[in-house]
């Protein structure tokens, strides 16, 4: 709802295209109003201002094709729609077929889908139609795609290739998520092979509402080959790619393709009835390049580190951009996971610095100094912190360049537990009081660093990660703290190997103090040599029993079937996940705002709902433990 930014994002980027000549220009999804308006789309005024937008966004390069994404309401109902743009008119709108309604996705809260067999109805203040459309340019047709219609078995396309379709364009907004890239990619090359076309799909960008972070993935395939491919995770308001294609060859592949068959009815059918069913609009453009068309192109691999670092750093960027907030505060702890979130703040810095000089070097005295302004740093000591966590979090911020802070909560510790003594007339213990006093000494960091990041104007960053959500191991009003939480997507075995990662590929060595260290709360005396793993189990282990338990939706006896090792021993963990799980939900309720890095994640207000108040599964553990004997 950013109407400002977004309407100069679009100006810039279509002015960008025609200056690189595209006759045709491919604007993402609903990118007028933005994606994740969520039931704002239900606003009057918000779609009046799209309209009204939309109409203006024509006036700009008059002579090229423009398609552009915006809500519409018709007839009543709400459709995602990406309009055509020519010669300052809306030439058309067509409709999305199929909603994501899975993974993160509602679009059904929102939308209607336009049934695929409705054809087009004509829009009566706009002297344009809506629907089922493809456009006729000088006899090159143009069908279109909108996100979702493309993943679906019933795609759009397939009919489109029936009728003999040249190019498909598919406006989209498809979020981040590991390994995604590959299969946008297969699915853009199949199309232009299986469908004798080029295909063109367009991605938004960057953190758009908080949650979901947009790659930018953009693609050009022709004759089953990649020919363009955009920079992913850009700091840019915009990216643009160009191509040239030949369009006569795919309709002579067309021709030579035996078991390539055009639905003659249906094209017969369009052809008598275009003038009044609006399924083709002829529009006087050349179309006709002097290039050579594109050469293919290979296109780049990611491995999962890459995109975790890309998508969390492009995600912190923005949030902190568009929350209007000057820097970052982090309590850092000497632990694996502040000191990932550090690293991607460092990296973030770098990467805006890379705008200006793009061979700046990642680690460098230059970005240092720079992230000294975004960054600050406190370690925040009781009695029962170690000095080898405190030189960690030290070399840490001396290696990254962040400002840092110590302060010594201890006595604020000691004063809560003096009082608690007092009121309850009894001295407490670790024998009786264990995760009473565990809990204090997190909870009395959290006004320190809520303080210091409201005198800085700063965005609090949180520390808990996917592992700890799924247990309900970490301290509500304490090690929670904080307005984003960047790791809560992922687990603890993936933050503990991008570690070792980011040493190697970043030469970030000072991180060595961090990853020579057993994860650890620090919150229990010393003598008693707490881990987390002592205090749950495995991260590996527990990592695999929420993937089976959460993502596959498995039960305990189906986990310890599948799970190797002890009997005793896995049933024990499969145990204590399940009873940890089912009881810490209203845990997951809290977490502060989180990105997603997948599909499918806990975080219930974008995917894993789970009832608060539930029977702990004392049924299905009774039955695991039945296996056992």
């Amino acid at each position: 709802m950013d109407w400002d930014h977004n309407i100069s994002n679009i100006k810039s980027a279509v002015l960008e295209a025609d200056r690189q000549d595209a006759a045709i220009i491919c604007l993402p999804e609903l990118c007028i109003t933005g994606h994740g308006c969520d039931d704002a789309f239900q606003s009057k005024d918000l779609l009046d201002k799209a309209k009204n937008y939309l109409k203006e966004i024509a006036t700009y390069a008059p002579n090229r094709l423009v398609f552009v994404g915006l809500p519409f309401e018709f007839g009543g109902c709400l459709y995602n729609t990406t309009a055509l743009l020519y010669h300052g008119l809306v030439q058309g709108l067509v409709a999305k077929q199929h909603l994501a309604g899975d993974g993160i996705f509602y679009e059904g809260r929102q939308f209607k889908a336009w049934p695929g067999s409705r054809g087009a109805e004509q829009i009566l203040d706009m002297d344009c139609r809506i629907g089922n459309l493809m456009f006729n340019v000088n006899d090159i047709k143009i069908g279109v795609e909108i996100c979702e219609d493309a993943w679906v078995s019933d795609r759009p396309g397939a009919k489109l290739a029936g009728k003999a379709v040249d190019i498909i364009i598919n406006p989209s907004a498809s979020n981040f998520s590991f390994g995604k890239h590959e299969i946008r990619k297969r699915f853009v090359i199949e199309g232009s092979r299986a469908f004798n076309c080029a295909y063109v799909y367009s991605n938004l960008l960057g953190n758009e509402a908080g949650r979901i972070i947009y790659d930018g993935d953009c693609f050009i395939a022709s004759e089953g080959h990649l020919v363009a491919e955009s920079n992913r995770f850009s700091y840019r308001d915009f990216e643009v790619i160009t191509a040239v294609i030949d369009v006569e060859k795919n309709a002579t592949n067309r021709r030579r393709t035996a078991s390539f068959m055009v639905n003659l009815e249906d094209h017969i059918q369009c052809k008598n009835k275009f003038r009044s069913d609006g399924l083709y609009n002829e529009l006087p453009i050349n179309m006709l390049a002097t290039e050579n068309p594109t050469a293919p192109i290979k296109g780049r691999e990611y491995n999962k580190f890459e995109e975790f670092d890309g998508a969390a750093c492009l995600g912190l960027r923005d949030f902190l951009r568009k929350s209007g907030l000057n820097n970052f505060m982090l309590s850092l702890s000497g632990g694996a996971d502040s000191t990932t979130v550090a690293c991607l703040v460092y990296l973030m810095t770098h990467r805006s610095l890379q705008l200006e000089t793009p061979q700046m070097p990642v680690y460098h005295d230059f970005v240092k100094d720079e992230n000294k302004k975004y960054l600050t740093c406190v370690y925040q000591a009781t009695k029962n912190s170690s000095a080898q966590t405190e030189e960690a979090a030290q070399k840490v911020s001396e290696g990254l360049g962040a400002q840092y802070l110590k302060l010594d909560v201890n006595s604020i510790v000691d004063d809560y537990t003096t009082k608690i003594c007092v009121a309850l007339n009894r001295d407490l213990n670790w024998q009786h009081d264990d995760i009473a006093l565990q809990n204090i000494q997190a909870r009395v960091r959290a006004p320190s660093i809520w303080m210091l990041a409201n005198i800085k104007n700063a965005l609090l960053l949180a520390t808990s990660n996917r592992s700890e959500a799924a247990v309900g191991y970490f301290s509500l009003g304490g090690d929670d703290a904080g307005s984003l939480s960047p790791l809560a997507g992922i687990d603890k075995t993936f933050i503990l190997e991008w570690l070792k990662y980011a040493r190697q590929k970043y030469c970030m060595t000072f991180l060595d103090y961090v990853i020579k260290q057993k994860p650890t709360a620090e919150l229990r005396p010393g003598r008693s040599e707490q881990t987390d793993e002592k205090d749950l189990m495995p991260y590996a282990v527990l990592d695999r029993i929420e993937e089976l338990a959460i993502r596959d939706k498995k039960s305990p006896a189906d986990i310890f079937r599948i799970l190797d090792g002890d009997a005793k021993t896995k049933a024990t963990y499969i145990d204590r996940f399940f009873r940890l799980w089912c009881r810490n939900q209203f845990k997951r309720e809290r977490i502060a705002v989180s990105f997603n890095y997948g599909e499918i994640n806990l975080d219930p207000k974008s995917w894993c709902r789970f009832p608060v108040l539930n029977s702990g599964m004392k049924k299905e553990l009774e039955e695991m433990w039945a296996l056992v004997s």
